[in-house]
């Protein structure tokens, strides 16, 4: 056995068995495409896979596990590629994006959703319904992926991670076998799917339950640069006492002079406000006065009512995949002193290569444990601190990967050391879990699949791969 590091191929004649047990078609090194099929969302990530299969069919996930446990091997589900790490290397991925199955039963509250459904397909959906699926910032994820490193949404502080309202799902498990899980059938495996990551089955379908919605109001504020304490400054007390109703989220944005960007905010620095609150106009607009009393007029943005495919856009977050790097701290407090620190490690309007710094208000039914949490759990942190830039050529990674390190020194001191597992792009697990719950995700590993059949993007025991 050897590590990952040594990215060992694997011999053609593997390549043309695997083309002969699925239907789906099968890219490997040496095709044409190759350079992009291997890559996920993140083109920075410098992903080597042996092969990748794009799966039309759920046979075709049981044939490629079955495949990849009779030849030593190891697959990965990677169905859009957001979440990508170079813990996948050397292993099969699995892209699961044309399982495109979708069932909503109003009457029942729940979603059936196929691997491939993405988050905007599911909220289109549901458009107008009373009903959600707790989308989060972005609507190009699929719901399964977003689902299965916990889901943190707009709606979490009300309604808690999306892992948690998971009822069942149907998977392949290592040894090739296709079955349902629920609580009742098979407790441990639905407890580490739940916001254990991709490391225990590939998860073809899973049923949710929907959240009520009976009313959505929101968008976003920008204002010049100048204004950046006195936004945050309202934004920390108006978060302090929030209903979970209101889910606000702060940025710091050093935007590009690119077509992309609207004209007024074309590279400048500006600092932002996102909204989402589940509730009417008026209410909404009562809690978040301190925010528009505290300073001018903005430059762009607007508030009003949000059907769920609008609210996908408003963190404006990029569809098509593009090369970056993003890290992400969660905060035990956000007062007068962690935001001193955070304004001067940034230093809003100076010249940067860190492009958008983005603190997401958490809490509330976030913060609550549950009897039947999954190991997603809860998160204590009242706070979420995501920061990063883009990559357009290689060379800005030096200054983008200092100016991180440097905010996230400055931060050191308010953090928790935990970050989500949908927020990390570090393969390791260690960060991404209280040691009680990754040492029971490695007790299940272990039971269920002690050869590495399966592979996540965050592996929660070391990877080896058959050289």
């Amino acid at each position: 056995m050897t590590s990952t590091n040594e990215r060992p191929g694997v011999a053609p004649a593997l390549i043309d068995a695997l083309r002969e047990t699925v239907t789906g078609r099968v890219v490997a090194p040496g095709d044409e495409d190759w350079a992009m099929q291997r890559l996920g969302w993140n083109l920075a990530v410098d992903q080597q896979p042996a092969a990748v299969v794009h799966v039309e069919t759920i046979d075709d996930i049981v044939a490629a596990v079955r495949f990849a446990r009779d030849r030593g091997l190891s697959v990965a589900a990677q169905p859009v590629g957001h979440g990508a790490t170079n813990a996948v290397d050397g292993a099969i991925i699995l892209r699961t994006g044309a399982l495109k199955n979708l069932r909503v039963d109003l009457d029942a509250g729940t979603a059936t959703v196929g691997a491939g459904v993405r988050a905007r397909e599911l909220s289109a959906a549901l458009n107008g319904s009373g009903l959600c699926g707790l989308p989060g910032s972005s609507g190009d994820p699929t719901v399964v992926g977003y689902t299965l490193g916990g889901g943190l949404s707009w709606f979490g502080r009300k309604y808690g991670q999306a892992a948690n309202r998971v009822r069942r799902f149907e998977v392949v498990t290592a040894d090739g076998v296709l079955t349902s899980v629920t609580a009742a059938s098979d407790p441990d495996l639905f407890w580490a799917l739940r916001g254990g990551g991709g490391d225990f089955a590939i998860v073809a379908e899973m049923e949710i339950e929907l959240a009520p919605l009976p009313d959505l109001y929101g968008g976003k504020l920008v204002w010049p640069v100048g204004e950046a304490r006195a936004v945050m400054k309202a934004f920390t007390e108006v978060t302090a006492t929030a209903p979970e109703e209101l889910t606000l989220w702060a940025w710091l944005l050093n935007l590009p002079d690119v077509p992309i960007v609207p004209e007024p905010l074309r590279g400048r620095w500006a600092v932002a406000v996102d909204t989402a609150f589940i509730g009417t106009a008026e209410r909404a607009e009562e809690l978040i006065a301190p925010i528009r009393a505290a300073v001018s007029t903005p430059i762009a943005g607007q508030l009003g009512p949000l059907t769920l495919t609008e609210l996908a856009a408003v963190a404006a977050e990029p569809d098509d995949p593009i090369p970056g790097m993003i890290d992400t701290v969660l905060l035990n407090r956000l007062d007068d002193e962690v935001l001193d620190a955070f304004l001067a490690a940034v230093a809003p309007g100076e010249p940067s290569a860190v492009a958008m710094y983005e603190i997401r208000h958490l809490g509330g039914a976030l913060a609550r444990p549950g009897d039947g949490d999954g190991a997603a759990g809860h998160l204590d942190e009242p706070y979420l601190l995501m920061f990063g830039g883009f990559l357009p050529v290689p060379e800005l990674a030096v200054p983008l990967a200092a100016g991180m390190d440097a905010l996230r020194s400055a931060m050191a001191p308010y953090a928790s050391g935990r970050v989500p597992a949908n927020f990390s792009e570090d393969p390791g697990v260690d960060r991404l879990y209280p040691p009680a719950v990754l040492e029971r995700l490695r007790v299940i590993k272990q039971e269920r699949d002690p050869d590495g059949v399966i592979r996540g993007n965050h592996p929660v025991a070391a990877v080896v791969v058959a050289s």
